[in-house]
């Protein structure tokens, strides 16, 4: 398994530091965030360091996504959400750099708007047609 000694969740995932630990697999592990956007607020972490998404081995992110499906599950009961926000931040504002699920316990009127970014029409289908060729351009040439 890979490990990076300066990433700030290598020291959670082995135990040497302290954390509310919530889902303890093989592969995946899964802790309060220490600044929550909401009591229960978790992440969902690989065990071994993985940068970026597009570092993942195959399978990994089925295995995070099953984990926090059931973290989302548990906060309902738990903490009595309604519903629940996954948010995974690749590169760009991710805080630390280590691939990381956020799975947070929402509520009708809980406040938390503002959150997204601007959106917008693409210009014109041509403009789409175009971007969505590039893209699976792209993908066909994908190898992990």
């Amino acid at each position: 398994m890979e490990h990076h000694p300066t990433c700030a969740f290598e020291p959670i995932i082995s135990g040497s530091a302290a954390a509310h630990v919530i889902l303890d697999q093989a592969d995946v592990v899964a802790f309060l965030d220490h600044r929550p956007l909401f009591p229960g607020h978790t992440l969902v972490v690989p065990r071994a360091h993985y940068p970026t998404v597009a570092d993942l081995p195959d399978g990994q992110a089925a295995r995070l996504w099953e984990a926090a499906t059931r973290v989302a599950a548990a906060q309902r009961r738990a903490v009595g959400s309604a519903g629940t926000f996954f948010g995974l931040n690749d590169v760009v504002s991710q805080s630390v750099p280590h691939v990381h699920l956020h799975v947070v316990p929402r509520r009708p009127k809980d406040g938390l708007r503002g959150f997204f970014w601007p959106r917008r029409r693409y210009t014109d289908e041509a403009e789409a047609a175009t971007v969505a060729e590039a893209l699976r351009r792209e993908l066909s040439l994908w190898r992990p």
